[in-house]
């Protein structure tokens, strides 16, 4: 039956992925096209005042992929092989928690873990360290701004394991909706505390357009509420009928 559920959601996963790309590619990569055009200009400013200072501008570095590529088939395979990850993981979470969320049938049930996931994994994160254009940043913080990233998540994750542990035991003695108050109120002072002691990053030139900012990081934002929504809804009716024992 494993098995079967995860096949079934890396095809999900495929799916989705390819729906995140169509919005990606329709409405993100406008953001990003106009942050390379203002870091082309910032590069050009640099070369300029370079020059007239009697330096010699620093050599443009080379792209491995051009832009055509990075925003084609590059974005393509990227969110198709994620998405194929999150399918396959999703299942064997499915399988866990199906049955084991009250009443909850297999539909509602990927529903809600589709959400979990999806605050869990990136809003959380997010709220601490937002997607920036690529173009935005010091090339030499990347892997510091990566591993914050990855390690907030790692948090919020843990936390969210710990808050559901926490609930089961608490349900028994509180109630359904006591302990999950509880729980949630737990979660929430471990997550704000690594809000709080974690250092900040703001490497966002003043002059960049914030316009552009609040696109991109918006266009993220509802590329992975698509990711997990196509997840949790087609996995819904793939998990029942896999369930149901139907092809």
């Amino acid at each position: 039956m494993i098995g079967n559920l995860v096949l079934r959601g890396f095809i999900v996963g495929i799916l989705a992925g390819l729906l995140a790309f169509g919005w990606a590619k329709v409405f993100a990569e406008r953001s990003i096209g106009t942050a390379i055009t203002f870091e082309s200009a910032q590069d050009q400013a640099k070369e300029a005042a370079a020059v007239a200072a009697g330096r010699q501008p620093e050599p443009e570095a080379q792209e491995i992929f051009s832009r055509t590529v990075q925003s084609g088939i590059g974005l393509l395979t990227g969110l198709v092989v994620i998405g194929a990850g999150i399918g396959c993981l999703f299942a064997i979470m499915f399988a866990f928690a199906n049955g084991r969320l009250g009443d909850l049938g297999p539909g509602p049930t990927a529903a809600w873990l589709a959400f979990l996931s999806l605050m869990t994994v990136y809003v959380i994160p997010a709220l601490k360290y937002p997607a920036n254009p690529p173009s935005v940043g010091e090339p030499a913080t990347i892997k510091y701004r990566t591993g914050l990233y990855f390690l907030m998540m790692a948090i919020s994750i843990a936390a969210t394991m710990g808050a559901y542990l926490l609930r089961r035991r608490l349900v028994g003695r509180y109630g359904s909706w006591n302990g999950s108050l509880i729980a949630i109120a737990a979660y929430l002072v471990v997550v704000i505390f690594f809000f709080l002691i974690l250092p900040g990053i703001n490497e966002v030139p003043p002059t960049f357009p914030a316009v552009t900012l609040y696109n991109f990081r918006l266009a993220s934002l509802i590329t992975q509420i698509i990711l997990w929504g196509a997840v949790g809804v087609m996995f819904g009716y793939a998990g029942t009928a896999a369930l149901a024992g139907k092809d």
